[in-house]
């Protein structure tokens, strides 16, 4: 992004800004990852003790999401890459 129409103290603000909404977007997606594996993957709660199997689910499930996460981020991206190549 360009703020070089901005002087310096409006562009600390903007940048304060962009900052607090990736720490928002992160925490969201991290929240999100704890909800959808937790509800997947642990069953009995007969101990306080993750089981082995409860275990590799979670990493599977975690691995996924994070993969997922990055291909959309990665497809958004070449989307924007591409609608900005496209406007010019």
């Amino acid at each position: 992004m360009d703020f070089s129409r901005f002087n310096a103290a409006e562009q600390a603000q903007l940048n304060r800004v962009i900052e607090k909404k990736q720490m928002q977007d992160f925490m969201r997606m991290y929240s999100s990852l704890v909800d959808r594996c937790f509800n997947s993957c642990i069953n009995d709660f007969t101990s306080k003790a993750i089981g082995s199997k409860e275990s590799t689910c979670l990493t599977n499930c975690a691995d996924k999401f994070i993969k997922h996460s990055e291909r959309v981020g990665t497809r958004f991206a070449e989307y924007n890459a591409e609608s900005h190549t496209s406007q010019q």
